[in-house]
């Protein structure tokens, strides 16, 4: 996604060798146009299957999660990290590390959200080691529903999420892949191919 990549260029900061702040357009201030063509890319890319819910995790996936639930005409659930006085019985909770906040959070789902017959497709905003994505996709399984893959934001692909994911057989879509963070540069994944083919 050009748009996108050019998004990253101009305001991506790069804060460490794996820490990519986007909150002005992505999970703190959010562009809505932007958003919206990120759903439509999804759902452009997952055009072959069947897809009954959309899932992600609060909160920074929830708008790139509910712009393709509604260009899919889909149900949007997300998973809730913190607890809620309305959300106790019947739930769904897998325990999931955050690397960047350096904490485990219990993540849940009410049961009566998903079913057997769910084919579900699990969006986030970012990819990294990929703890958020099996959390969400272990959510699933509970119930018997099967995921149709993973539509992700931004990718880290130096770090281990999408082996990880593709090891478990699952799909990954990714709109940005970045090869690399060193020395506060942004390197995308075909850019170091086409370095790798002079």
């Amino acid at each position: 996604m050009i748009r996108l990549r050019e998004k990253v260029l101009q305001e991506g900061l790069v804060l460490s060798g794996n820490v990519l702040k986007v909150d002005s357009f992505v999970n703190h201030q959010m562009d809505p146009v932007l958003m919206q063509e990120i759903g439509r890319e999804f759902v452009k890319r997952f055009a072959s299957e069947r897809i009954t819910k959309v899932l992600t995790i609060e909160s920074s996936g929830i708008a790139p999660g509910l712009m393709t639930a509604l260009e899919l005409k889909v149900p949007l659930i997300f998973a809730r990290k913190q607890k809620s006085l309305t959300l106790r019985d019947d739930i769904l909770v897998e325990k999931v590390y955050s690397y960047t906040k350096r904490e485990t959070n219990e993540v849940t789902v009410s049961r009566k959200f998903l079913s057997p017959e769910d084919r579900v497709l699990i969006i986030d905003d970012f990819l990294a080691n990929g703890e958020a994505a099996s959390g969400l996709a272990r959510i699933v399984k509970q119930v018997g529903a099967e995921v149709v893959g993973f539509g992700i934001v931004i990718e880290k692909s130096f770090q281990p999420g999408r082996d990880l994911l593709l090891e478990a057989g699952y799909r990954v879509e990714s709109l940005v892949r970045i090869a690399s963070l060193a020395d506060g540069v942004v390197t995308f994944v075909d850019e170091t191919a086409e370095v790798g083919k002079r």
